[in-house]
Formats: C-alpha cells, structure tokens, sequence
C-alpha cells in the first residue's frame, strides 16, 4: 500500500509513470472506463475547491468507481471524534481516502491509522498532485522536463514547496522569486536540493526579480493563501514587484506563463498575460483530471 502525502514517497520512475499513464488516460479514456469499477473513496474536504474537488469525482466516475464527497468545512477534522476513528472507519467502507486539509499531521494521522491510500489533495504544506499536473503540462508544451528552466514568482507556499519536490526528482530547475521572508518551507528546500543534486538539476530562492531572465517556464499563484482572511489590497505594496506581467514575461524569456487557479487578475498576474499566447493555465487546470485518475489507479490498485 503505497500513500501521496508530500510528493517525496515516488521516484523519478514512479512520477514519469504517472504522468505517462495521465497522457495516454487523456488520448484514450474509454480504455480505463473499468479500471476502478466496484471500487470507491472518500472524498474529504475542510477547505472549499472548484478544480480538486470536481477533478477528483470525475477521476472515480471515468474509472467506473465512485467518490463520496465529505463536506468537513464547518469543523476540522478530529473535532467530532478523533482522526484516528475517523480513519478506521472510512477505511471499512472505501478503498482510498483523498483530503484537502489544513493541516498536514491531518493526513499522516489518517494514514497511521487507516488502512487504504491516503492521497494529498491540498494541505499547508503539500500540493503534490498539482505538482504532477504541472509537469504534466510543461511536458506537454516543451517536450521535456529534465533540465526546463521554471521561475516560480510571489509567495512561497504549498505549491511552491511541491513545485521544487517534484521538480527535484524530475530533474528540473526551479527558482523561487519571493519577497523577504515569503520564501518556501526551508526544511522541504533543503530536502529537495539533495534529491536534486542527485538528479543534476538546481534548486534556489531569490529576492531580487531583477534576476529573472532565461527561463522556459514563469509560475504564479495567488499572494494570500486559501484560509487566509488577509484582504490583498494590504499585501499589494510588497508582492507588486512580483507580478506576472507582459513586462516580466518579456524580461524571464519564458515560453509558457503558468497558475495554479484560481487567480486574482490584476494582482499577482494580469489579464493579458492570462489571457495570452503564453498562457497554459487553462491546460494546466484539466491536466488535474487527468493525474487524478492516474494517481487513484496507481494507489487504489497497488
């Protein structure tokens, strides 16, 4: 039984067979229309979703499985009863729990305890199927990963932090532009720099945007994290210089402008560069269904 909790459970091998299996899930979907039939997961929720939550209940539904999606936005997990009940139980009935969590000790509970896959769909520190999806598009449009120049500019996060572990074990460089004390989790960093040096590809964090030239690749994603009630207007001043804009894309050299979604236009990116040629955020957002269903085919029938 093998869990997606960080994105540092699979090897390069096991990435490129779920981003392979993703590609041909896209060409050809009817040949994995029983893939998952007779089988189902929970679906857990603590924060609101318009891409994970759909992605992942079409992902079940195009596998003939079934997804049961738990609305847990009135009360975090454990509050009720415990995760570790929590999980014993699901885990008599499902095959597969997904979460989108605030915490991640949330889903290592739930998999000490449990007895099915447990699978990240989004928790503070971890974004690791988005991840996948990322690459997946870049592989798309650039024909490679291994040795792609990725700028990911704002706030460094649980995509920023999952972007540099898959990165590191895909072998592409990655440089995070954040301001002062936004960088990404530091422990995650250092642990994903010696997966990269093994695979010789770099890691970095950057502050000073001036530096972001000669890259394949310019990521962004919102400057206030989801469950953050900080309005946007209040952290303006200091995320300005990092906007994805036609003049930072002209300045990176960039061939493709990706977002995580969902994006605050006129913020951290502008509509004309969201809305342009570079853009592939829109291809990005439907390769999550794709990995989806590739990761819970992987996981649910190890």
């Amino acid at each position: 039984m093998r869990h997606l909790l960080t994105g540092f459970e699979f090897s390069q091998e096991d990435y490129w067979d779920i981003i392979n299996t993703a590609i041909d899930m896209k060409k050809d979907p009817k040949k994995y229309d029983r893939v998952l039939a007779g089988r189902s997961g929970a679906i857990m929720f603590e924060k609101p979703s318009l891409r994970t939550r759909t992605t992942f209940e079409l992902a079940f539904y195009r596998l003939g499985g079934h997804g049961v999606y738990l609305d847990l936005q009135n009360g975090e997990l454990g509050k009720r009863e415990t995760i570790a009940d929590y999980s014993r139980n699901l885990c008599r009935w499902v095959d597969c729990l997904v979460g989108r969590v605030f915490s991640q000790n949330t889903l290592t509970e739930l998999a000490k305890y449990g007895s099915v896959p447990v699978i990240n769909a989004l928790s503070d520190l971890y974004h690791p199927a988005q991840a996948m999806a990322d690459y997946m598009t870049v592989y798309e449009h650039l024909g490679k990963v291994k040795g792609v120049n990725v700028a990911y500019v704002g706030d460094g996060n649980n995509v920023t932090n999952s972007l540099l572990v898959a990165g590191s074990i895909l072998g592409a460089n990655v440089t995070c532009f954040c301001p002062e004390n936004c960088s990404p989790d530091a422990a995650v960093f250092i642990k994903a720099q010696e997966i990269a040096a093994k695979n010789g590809c770099k890691l970095a964090v950057e502050n000073d945007i001036s530096k972001l030239r000669n890259f394949d690749v310019v990521y962004t994603d919102t400057w206030v994290s989801m469950g953050d009630n900080t309005p946007l207007d209040t952290v303006k001043k200091k995320y300005m210089p990092y906007q994805v804009n036609s003049s930072l894309v002209e300045q990176s050299g960039a061939q493709i402008v990706m977002h995580c979604l969902p994006a605050h236009r006129g913020y951290e990116i502008t509509d004309e560069v969201m809305d342009g040629d570079k853009s592939v955020v829109f291809d990005e957002a439907e390769n999550r269904l794709h990995i989806h269903m590739s990761v819970l085919s992987k996981l649910i029938n190890a």
